[in-house]
């Protein structure tokens, strides 16, 4: 069964083309009902991955206290290796298929105040300090094209297009899109970029793969760097709560979908899928709701 796994990782990111944080998750989701079955690192044989086994597994997340939406990864990762495991005759019978998903309560996703998200953003601009301006074209980025933080962090100069407005984004499964950018983003991206440290002389271009956003020694920005600056610098629109990255990427949703922007649209921007997964921001946005409703019904 440890074979089977390598080869259906091996699958999942040249064929499905998942990131290599889907991949680690995967591994680490399988591995640990392997290791349930057998001991850490030993061999599994095929007749040991049982729905028994599973649901044992299962029970010990809920024990350890873990969210539903943990559990629900962890099923979803099984399940996705057992179907693997079935079509490629390692088992005989699929015995994840039968398990329900845990019911996952509904979260409704997390925005910031339009006004106290300009102030803050605004505030910013007042610094001229390296790392103030890098974290303002940062912020003003991610909530201006509505960015996942993996797409922020992979940003390479030459997916600015600033002429055009556009970036070119690496979205899940390496899909790519291309999303405007406002111009006030781009103003703060210019005067980060020209306050970069300055070449030596003869020293050649920065290249369109170079990270647009690094820190001191020149490496690209890290996730957790990025999750910093968003607390530091976001905390007081917060209320004192932590923010995340991805309340940046929810408010510039719901606010496009406050003044009138069509779903679908908002669908592309982002990057989704499915529209079910946008469709959580009509829940979000009651205003635009009350405002669609008073435009369109007859007797409103």
């Amino acid at each position: 069964m440890r074979e089977a796994l390598e080869r259906f990782l091996s699958e999942l990111a040249a064929q499905r083309r998942a990131s290599r944080h889907t991949v680690a998750a995967y591994r680490r989701d399988v591995a640990r009902v392997l290791d349930l079955a057998a001991g850490p690192g030993r061999p599994v044989a095929p007749d040991r991955w049982t729905r028994e086994l599973l649901e044992h597994a299962l029970r010990m997340l809920y024990q350890a206290r873990r969210s539903p939406a943990s559990a629900a990864r962890a099923l979803a990762a099984w399940r996705s290796f057992s179907r693997y495991c079935l079509r490629r005759g390692v088992i005989a019978r699929d015995p994840a298929r039968a398990i329900p998903f845990p019911r996952l309560p509904r979260r409704l996703p997390r925005t910031l105040p339009v006004l106290d998200l300009a102030k803050a953003l605004d505030r910013l601009a007042a610094a001229d300090d390296p790392a103030a301006l890098r974290d303002r074209a940062l912020l003003e980025l991610a909530y201006s094209s509505g960015l996942r933080l993996s797409e922020l962090v992979g940003l390479n100069r030459g997916d600015v297009d600033p002429a055009a407005g556009l970036l070119r984004v690496r979205g899940k499964g390496r899909r790519e899109r291309i999303v405007p950018v406002g111009e006030g983003a781009l103003a703060a991206l210019d005067r980060y970029l020209a306050a970069a440290p300055r070449r030596a002389a003869g020293a050649p271009r920065p290249r369109g793969d170079e990270a647009v956003f690094t820190g001191p020694r020149g490496t690209r920005l890290s996730g957790r760097t990025v999750q910093r600056v968003v607390r530091q610098r976001l905390g007081e629109v917060a209320g004192g709560l932590g923010v995340t990255p991805h309340a940046l990427r929810h408010s510039f949703a719901s606010h496009l979908l406050d003044r009138g922007a069509d779903l679908r649209a908002i669908q592309e921007l982002l990057g989704h899928r499915s529209l079910a997964s946008t469709q959580v921001y009509t829940h979000v946005s009651k205003s635009h709701l009350k405002k669609a409703y008073q435009q369109a019904h007859p007797r409103a």
